[in-house]
This record gives C-alpha cells, structure tokens and sequence, in this order.
C-alpha cells in the first residue's frame, strides 16, 4: 500500500509539474499504444491513432478546428463500431474516459474503469455505442475509444503542422465516406495513421516489406516516422510517453513487430526452430538487420492533461519516473546526467 500511495502522488505531482509551460503551435502527434490483455499477449503489436492538438470535434465522426481552451482529439480506425471506419474523441476522455481534469483517478482498479467508461458512454457515445438489453454494459471493441491510459503506456511522435494543413485535413474527413472496411492485416489502424500523417507529411510512413512481411504495424509507422524526422528536420520531431495509470489493472506490455513477435516468443521461435532451424535463423538475422526500433527511454512524460509544452529536463529531475523499466523513481545519481525531455531533430 505504501508502494501504491508513492507512485499515485508522483503520477500525480508528475502532471501537475508539467502543466507549467504553455504552447501554441500545431502538432500531430503519432501514438504508438503497447499491448495489453489476452489478446495483446497473442498479437503483441499494440495500437496506433494521432492526436491532432489544434482539431476537435462535435461529434465523434464530425472534425471542426478547436475553440481556444480546447486541446484536439485522437483519431483512429476501430474494428465494429457502429460500422464506422474512423472515430475521433477529445483527448481527455480517450485517455481517462472523464470530461475534466479534476475527475482524474490517480490510481485505479478494473471495477472504477468500467465505471468512468459506461459513465462516459451513456453520456457522450449512446448513438454509436446503444444500450444492450442482454447485458448491463455493452460489449465490443468501444471500450478502446475511451480510457486508453487505464490499460497501456503511450509513446508519442509528434510533428509540427499548420492550421492550413489542419483545415484541409478536416475537409477531407468530413466529406470521405466513413464505413468500416476493417482488415487485421491489411486495413488496419496503423494504415489509417499512416494515411493520416501522410496526409500532412507525404511519404513520412512507409511499410517494412522485410520486418514485418509487408503489413503496417503500429511500431513500423513509429519507426518509419523517426527516420524520416532525421532528414526532414522542419517538422520538428518531439517525442513523450504518457505513463498508464498506477493502480491494480495488468500493466501493458512493449510493442513488437510481425518478425519480432516471433523470434521473442518462445512458443512461436522454438517450435519453428525444431523443424526448420534455418528458416528460424533467418527471422533472427532479418529482425537484428532490420526490424529492432524501441522509443527513447529519455522521452518527456508528456502532460496530456493541458495544452502545454513539454518542460525544462531541470523539471523532471525530481519527479519523473523513469518510463523505460515502469513507474518508478528516477534514481537521483542520474539527475546530473538527465538526457534531454524534448527531442527535436
């Protein structure tokens, strides 16, 4: 319980730090969601969807520029909601499935997520997500629209955009046919995230016909978007990671790719390996070549909670927990040589 009450007030203090710094500029910011659960156990590859902080919504399929105070939303393709292919939620709620900042849990348990999320559904989601007469909650992959930081850590990528690039971006939204032609494998969300920051910077995000036997994976998309940071340094490239939660929920687990999957799981790697050794060796040799890519454990434990810029690393020294091996205190011999909390290329 101790244990618990420290990394709920450095959660806590964390993002209240942070909120000290404000920002104006545009961005989309490409989030890279680890796995979690059963099905995240048999397909480790997580979840992808773009936060566009200068974009909002009146409704989960109608994007409109923000009002001033209002922080944009997240948008991704989901599989059997309501038949549509993308849905837009405004940030808070996507990642703590409340209205406002003061509701915020700073710990939580599986029974107050499904609270704040059928709360949150009755109120803002009832026309695509109708009660169930079978059930008390609906079932279905909704809950993915809402409380997404209960359930995994999030590593953003975030590049500048201008409120041109934003207005043309919601023309195209709204005026495109929104129905569902979800594919695991060829349609998925990282297809749609690649076609969302292609949209404002063509050819950013390609696929790894080798690494991931040519399926768009939500690390790929990260992966893809970092190199072309390198040579493209005018989109501004920062990167942060918005923690999961603290409490008794399982804690997600890092992202893999197609190839990766593989050769880490032993339940894949060593049956493969007993009947044909050379094909097993050659994943091995393709993954070490072309498919490792991990966010940088140095990244800003970004403030979702408030449109702000990241801080000063001087800030983080005290607070921050050190994403890179969970939520922990960073060890305060390595405040002196703290790297960098804003990553620009």
């Amino acid at each position: 319980m101790n244990r618990l009450r420290k990394l709920s007030s450095l959660f806590a203090a964390a993002l209240l730090l942070l909120g000290a710094c404000a920002v104006a500029r545009a961005d989309a910011g490409l989030l890279l969601e680890e796995p979690f659960g059963d099905f995240g156990a048999m397909n480790p590859t997580g979840h992808a969807a773009v936060y566009l902080n200068h974009v909002c919504a009146d409704s989960p399929t109608h994007l409109r520029l923000c009002r001033p105070r209002e922080i944009g939303v997240v948008i991704s393709r989901y599989h059997r909601v309501d038949g549509y292919d993308w849905l837009a939620i405004p940030l808070i709620p996507y990642l703590y499935a409340v209205d406002n900042v003061d509701e915020i849990p700073s710990t939580a348990t599986p029974r107050l997520e499904r609270y704040l999320r059928e709360r949150y559904r009755v109120k803002h989601l009832e026309s695509i997500v109708p009660d169930d007469a079978k059930t008390e909650i609906p079932r279905g992959d909704w809950i993915q629209l809402i409380g997404a930081s209960y359930d995994r850590r999030i590593w953003g990528f975030e590049v500048a955009t201008t409120e041109h690039q934003d207005r043309a971006f919601i023309r195209r939204f709204n005026h495109r046919r929104n129905i569902s032609h979800f594919n695991l494998f060829f349609n998925n969300c990282a297809n749609f995230s690649q076609k969302v920051i292609n949209f404002y910077y063509p050819h950013a995000i390609r696929r790894n016909f080798i690494a991931d036997a040519g399926m768009m994976t939500p690390k790929q998309a990260a992966k893809s978007l970092v190199a072309y940071s390198r040579h493209h340094p005018q989109d501004d490239l920062r990167t942060f990671v918005i923690p999961q939660v603290p409490g008794a929920i399982h804690r997600s687990t890092p992202v893999d790719g197609v190839i990766e999957a593989v050769v880490k799981s032993k339940k894949y790697v060593v049956p493969l390996a007993w009947l044909n050794p050379y094909v097993a060796g050659t994943l091995v040799v393709v993954w070490l070549g072309d498919g490792r890519f991990h966010p940088n454990p140095g990244a800003q434990v970004y403030n979702p909670l408030v449109d702000w810029e990241p801080c000063e690393p001087a800030s983080r020294n005290s607070l921050e927990p050190d994403v890179s091996s969970g939520f922990q205190e960073t060890p305060a011999d390595s405040q002196s040589s703290s790297p960098s909390m804003v990553n620009r290329r």
